[in-house]
């Protein structure tokens, strides 16, 4: 064991784990800083495969803490970026209404986007027509705010300003273990022990694994899911000038097939949602009997997935095929075709489900004498990062 311990120890190199260390890093410049990944670089999960979209926080239960920090997070994530060279665009986005039904439902989410303070407008199918030509509805909430960001670019220069303040990373380490007593924590890694005042763990698909090591995870696992995207063909890179979003449907936790302008000047598609048989099966090229086991030995699992059955299987009807999967899309947008869905990398959500079978909808956060985790991330937790940060200071739990 090292002679001198760390002021703090963060295990997890995504987008979460990072902003939190910059934060520390603002808040006390002369602390010993470790952060600690079994993956060889930052981002290489949720962090680097989402869709890339910061959130404006329409959707969210008005008072919910995802809410509050998502509108608080934007200004912050848009400011980091602009100081720091990062790629973003606030393009807005559109959530279209297809039919009379969905139309109804634009009212619900309005309101909600009224009572949480976020800028939003009525749009017409006429309007619509003149500013997106290619989608198709008879009506849409525009959100002025809705953007595009590289949020692994944001992670790589983290790590960058990070370093340069003399903080220590561990990549390629594998945590084994955790013991906390009265005046630390010993992490226990495939490298060896690290000595830390202070914990904070932001595992993400790992949380729940991390969170047993200390006994905090008996109210919750990770099921993870699977979502797939697709990149369209070059000729469809400007086929909408703001992100298209469905109507979500009632009861159901994600919000649809989505068209994504990328930082990158091109468009994807996507994602589904599908159970996934291993928490980093990104090619569903193995059976991970491992993570299966813990996924299927779960009772909560098994109510959630009861609860979901039929929306489950036309999830992964679309995962099969590629037609069921356009059909989803030309709801909206009839320019696309099956052929121009081209390869793209695949992500892989960590939901938190209770024993009840419930998905976990904000953001859950425990903490110890001398350990915080957060155990349970969602979207729009990346759009939240550095608000996150700062609230777990702010309110004393850090």
């Amino acid at each position: 064991m090292p002679s001198k311990p760390y002021d703090y120890c963060i295990i997890g190199a995504g987008i979460i784990g990072l902003t939190i260390a910059y934060e520390l890093s603002q808040r006390h410049p002369k602390a010993r800083l470790i952060i600690v990944d079994k993956a060889a670089g930052a981002a290489q999960h949720q962090s680097g495969r989402n869709s890339g979209v910061i959130h404006a926080g329409v959707y969210y239960t008005p008072g919910s803490l995802k809410a509050t920090l998502c509108r608080k997070g934007v200004p912050a994530i848009i400011d980091f970026c602009t100081r720091h060279q990062v790629a973003f665009e606030q393009c807005g986005k559109l959530i279209v209404a297809v039919d009379t039904e969905e139309a109804s439902r634009l009212d619900g989410l309005y309101d909600r986007a009224q009572k949480n303070g976020i800028e939003a407008k009525r749009i017409s199918a006429a309007q619509m027509a003149e500013i997106e030509p290619n989608i198709k509805g008879v009506g849409a909430i525009l959100s002025p705010s809705t953007g595009i960001v590289d949020y692994a670019g944001i992670c790589h220069k983290l790590v960058e300003l990070l370093t340069a303040q003399g903080a220590t990373f561990q990549f390629s380490n594998t945590v084994t273990g955790l013991q906390e007593t009265s005046d630390q924590v010993i992490i226990k890694t495939e490298q060896g022990h690290i000595q830390a005042a202070q914990l904070i763990v932001c595992g993400g698909l790992q949380a729940d694994r991390l969170a047993d090591m200390m006994g905090l995870a008996n109210d919750f696992r990770i099921i993870p899911f699977r979502g797939e995207y697709f990149r369209l063909a070059k000729k469809h890179n400007a086929i909408v000038n703001h992100l298209i979003y469905p109507v979500p449907k009632p009861g159901l936790p994600f919000l649809g097939v989505h068209l994504t302008k990328m930082v990158g000047g091109y468009t994807t598609v996507g994602p589904n949602a599908v159970l996934s048989l291993g928490r980093e099966d990104y090619q569903r090229s193995f059976f991970e009997p491992v993570d299966t086991w813990r996924t299927v030995s779960y009772a909560g699992f098994w109510k959630l997935m009861n609860r979901f059955k039929l929306a489950g299987l036309s999830e992964l009807k679309r995962s099969l095929s590629k037609s069921a999967y356009i059909k989803e899309v030309h709801r909206y947008c009839t320019e696309i075709s099956v052929d121009d869905l081209e390869p793209y990398r695949t992500g892989i959500r960590a939901q938190a489900v209770d024993p009840q079978g419930n998905m976990i909808d904000d953001f859950l956060i425990k903490k110890t004498a001398r350990s915080l985790h957060v155990c349970n991330a969602p979207s729009p937790a990346a759009t939240s990062s550095f608000a996150i940060a700062a609230h777990l200071f702010e309110t004393g739990r850090l």
